[in-house]
């Protein structure tokens, strides 16, 4: 530094630094550079970017860096609105730089997002995809957008126009998505969580002996109910990858009451909105209730459609950008090779469709029909999930009885 040498301070800091800092020098400008990156090789590929699912906090990140860098490749970027339905309808439009500035600081989805898959009236989504010469797609989206890339790889022997590079971005709060450790939303949605929870918190102030049941969305993932009861401080968290009996929710009661004894004046227990059909919000709070009486209160918090946050965190936001970077290298470097004589991109290699994930903190790119054995399409979850070995922690720091799996190696350092 006191050498003023600032190229080799840079590389100093690591390449995810260095790449970091050439991702924001390419993104903060004004107006496209003059210059444009050789990765086409010359060529002008038609990239589309659409959003598939419920909305997220970061899709809106991801589409805007998605958007410059594939300007930056001397790419044609066409953003289709409102999913699949919207390209059925021909609801398209070509982007160019100013069309998403200040995008990344807010939540949901301007372009706007369906669960809707591309199954029903396939044959109009391969003719949108040919009358509008798509060499390439990205799409970013929830559980949907992985399903819906599976679709469209899986038929390719049927129609050619499917014979294009495919990449999904996880995008999703409730973080269901095979083939990731993080989804972009996911962070920001358990800051709101946690906040809602402190302010749920600052509400029994004054009271006393009372039993907060806090229900998160999610779906059939007990991720958001596991973490944020982890960072909250909560007591418990119901969950489908674990299922409970009434036993369970009896043996809660005991604790709390016991705890009650000893002082403490509050108690609170998340549960994922599709934790069980029969054991509700309302039928624990009722059971609660009941046995319960004269010794603690319970009530009721419905978190909502609040947890998708307004605007979405530093994380997010970083992870949303990179990531999307890293997609249009990939869709531009397999359009290049895989350019035929006459002009069009034709691939139907299993790597040319695939998810990008994070594994082991690290990007990585996994053919989505290598995911499908290892997915839940029933109750829309990945079939391994690393977060589900800290669930005897959160019963550890609740004062229960629970045996905490260690998954570090132990090695001898003789």
């Amino acid at each position: 530094m006191e050498e003023k040498n600032w190229d080799l301070a840079v590389k100093l800091r690591g390449r995810s630094f260095q790449r970091n800092l050439e991702t924001y020098k390419l993104l903060a400008k004004l107006r496209p550079p003059t210059e444009k990156g050789n990765l086409s090789g010359g060529h002008i590929f038609t990239l589309a970017v659409m959003n598939v699912g419920a909305p997220a906090c970061g899709m809106n990140a991801a589409v805007r860096s998605f958007v410059r860098n594939a300007l930056c490749h001397n790419c044609r970027v066409l953003a289709v609105k409102d999913s699949f339905e919207g390209l059925m309808k021909g609801n398209v439009q070509e982007m160019n730089w100013c069309d998403v500035s200040n995008w990344s600081m807010f939540g949901g989805s301007f372009l706007g997002t369906q669960k809707s898959l591309p199954t029903k009236n396939i044959d109009k989504v391969v003719e949108q995809l040919r009358n509008l010469k798509i060499d390439g797609l990205f799409l970013i989206g929830g559980f949907e957008a992985f399903h819906s890339c599976l679709i469209m790889a899986e038929n390719r022997d049927k129609y050619k126009e499917f014979c294009i590079p495919m990449m999904v971005l996880p995008c999703t709060i409730s973080n269901n998505v095979p083939g990731t450790s993080f989804s972009v939303g996911s962070d920001t949605a358990l800051n709101e969580i946690c906040n809602l929870i402190d302010k749920v918190k600052q509400s029994a102030i004054g009271t006393k002996r009372r039993v907060f049941i806090v229900e998160t969305m999610g779906g059939y993932c007990g991720y958001l109910a596991t973490l944020s009861a982890l960072a909250s401080g909560a007591d418990n968290a119901y969950i489908f990858e674990e299922p409970f009996s009434v036993d369970d929710i009896k043996e809660d009661v005991r604790v709390i009451a016991q705890k009650m004894v000893k002082g403490v004046q509050r108690y609170i227990i998340m549960r994922s909105e599709n934790a069980n059909p029969n054991y509700t919000t309302q039928f624990i709070m009722q059971l609660f209730s009941e046995e319960g009486k004269g010794e603690f209160s319970t009530r009721i918090n419905i978190l909502g459609h609040a947890q998708q946050g307004g605007s979405a965190t530093p994380f997010d936001r970083n992870l949303a950008t990179r990531m999307a970077a890293h997609a249009v290298e990939f869709l531009v470097g397999k359009c290049r090779e895989f350019l035929q004589a006459d002009g069009r991109v034709f691939t139907n290699t299993p790597d040319s469709a695939v998810l990008l994930g994070m594994q082991a903190r690290r990007s990585q790119a996994t053919p989505i029909q290598d995911i499908k054995e290892k997915s839940d399409f029933v109750h829309r979850l990945p079939t391994e999930q690393w977060w589900l070995k800290l669930r005897p922690l959160l019963r550890i720091l609740a004062k229960h009885d629970s045996i905490y799996e260690v998954s570090a190696v132990k090695m001898d350092l003789k």
